[in-house]
């Protein structure tokens, strides 16, 4: 398996530090509001990359934190009137509720930086016993400028970063590069007593001191969104390789951003969706789908348009399971040998065997740095070529065997992707009959639907396509499948 290294900027091959087991660290969310759905997406991300490396044989570890204590949640807690902690666990409670309805189940261990104080702690003393660290006043901070190699991540020397004015200016610092370890408290704050003084942590060393907690000295995997790659990320690195003198992270794999009209979703900018905003418009399944229908690498723009092209997706992909389940169902005793050569009619030798590599497709297309886009794209494929033998519609034992291999190879795709694991007849009908607010009831349109297939039997072509524009400027598109046509709103 490939897998695309910030660190080197290249594709390296991976091999986990212990054999057969994996140890992935990625960063979770700050607990001040609901998350948007670019949380999602990378929760999504290394939920995949986990049930993929569980696929192949490895025992996975998978860490997600939850940053609880910041001024962001401070902030919240003084504007509300609520104690910090309420806020901190209202928004954890509402982060797993979103993350239960998009059927994403939870990591391995999702720890809080509040309950890792001693840890942290620890951690930074090793830094000021080695002259990393320093107290300027109430804060400690990181001297930058002692780690030779800060900046190897992000590709930004110290010089750069300086020119660049991207440092925070503080004058207790020694470097204006300095970060803060260790933030003193201000009157009304939660703290916690340190050798520094009561005060919370700094927000990158949390990370290093809880992912190193249940991890080990080095990381198999560290992840996380583009964004975290400087400063977080460069500063977790360099403040853990300083303490430890060992290589921090063997892997650092980051994703692309969610975007609205090409600009970062965030906060901040006030361009955001939760998740719960668009489950209450699309249905889990879809929203995984979309955000799995991209590389991880690659920025992915949001739109309802969007949701509603990976809706009709998803129904052609379950349409299709849902008649394979009919043709298999009528046979429910059959036992079919091992191998069987059957040549259907209506394929080429090589669509043949692009239907009978399917699943070497899919594993190069995962295996070649988590390319899910690609192993979609050969799903699909897969499904064209499908819905063409399908209307072979014969009984024969080698014709049943070529059904029911598909079946599952598409079946296991799915659960590598989360994806494809709901009853397919009552999903088609749960995408097909959504509420919807149209000029035509959806009985209508079914029987503009059969009187268009009549006149198509009918030979009478103008009628059939009459119908169509009707629909279409009623805001209906049709699609022809060999079970049918499947009606979709515009």
């Amino acid at each position: 398996m490939q897998l695309y290294n910030t660190l080197s900027r290249r594709k390296e091959t991976f091999q986990p530090l212990h054999p057969g087991k994996v140890g992935l660290y990625a960063c979770g969310v700050t607990v001040y509001d609901d998350c948007h759905l670019g949380h999602a997406r990378s929760t999504v991300v290394f939920e995949v990359l986990v049930r993929y490396l569980r696929r192949l044989g490895l025992e996975v570890t998978w860490v997600r934190n939850f940053t609880d204590i910041d001024d962001k949640i401070i902030r919240r807690a003084q504007e509300t009137g609520k104690n910090w902690l309420e806020v901190a666990e209202r928004y954890i409670a509402s982060f797993q509720e979103d993350m239960a309805a998009l059927g994403i189940p939870p990591a391995d261990i999702e720890p809080r930086a509040t309950e890792h104080i001693p840890e942290i702690i620890d951690l930074i003393r090793v830094l000021e016993n080695k002259d990393f660290a320093y107290q300027g006043q109430d804060d400690v901070y990181f001297r930058v400028r002692r780690f030779p190699g800060y900046g190897k991540l992000s590709g930004q020397s110290p010089e750069a970063l300086e020119s660049g004015a991207r440092v925070e200016v503080d004058p207790h610092k020694e470097d204006p590069l300095d970060f803060v370890l260790w933030k003193g408290s201000k009157p009304g704050e939660p703290a916690w007593d340190s050798p520094w003084g009561p005060g919370r942590p700094g927000w990158h060393i949390e990370c290093s001191a809880m992912s190193m907690r249940y991890l080990g000295e080095t990381l198999d995997l560290h992840g996380g969104g583009q964004d975290l790659v400087f400063p977080h990320h460069e500063n977790e690195l360099a403040q853990s390789e300083a303490a430890t003198g060992k290589p921090f992270a063997r892997f650092w794999l980051h994703h692309g951003l969610l975007t609205i009209d090409q600009e970062k979703m965030s906060k901040s900018l006030g361009n955001f969706f939760t998740v719960k905003e668009v489950l209450s418009k699309f249905p889990a399944e879809v929203v995984r789908f979309f955000l799995t229908n991209a590389h991880y690498r690659s920025p992915l723009d949001f739109s309802d348009a969007a949701l509603a092209e990976s809706e009709t997706a998803l129904l052609r992909l379950y349409t299709t399971l849902a008649h394979l389940e009919e043709v298999l169902g009528r046979y429910p005793d059959l036992v079919l040998p091992p191998t069987i050569d059957y040549y259907p009619e209506n394929l080429t030798l090589e669509e043949c065997a692009r239907l009978g590599s399917l699943h070497s497709r899919l594993v190069s297309a995962l295996d070649d740095d988590l390319n899910t886009a690609q192993a979609l794209g050969y799903l699909f494929d897969t499904v064209r070529l499908l819905n063409r033998l399908l209307e072979e519609q014969c009984s024969d034992p080698g014709y049943l065997s070529i059904l029911f291999n598909l079946y599952r190879g598409i079946k296991d795709l799915g659960a590598v992707l989360n994806l494809l694991q709901a009853n397919p007849a009552e999903m088609v009908k749960s995408l097909r009959q959504k509420p919807l607010d149209l000029t035509l009831s959806p009985e209508e349109i079914e029987q503009l639907i059969a009187a268009r297939a009549q006149a198509r039997k009918d030979k009478d072509f103008a009628k059939a396509d009459s119908i169509r524009k009707e629909l279409v400027d009623k805001g209906i598109l049709l699609e022809d499948t060999p079970q049918g046509t499947i009606w979709r709103v515009k």
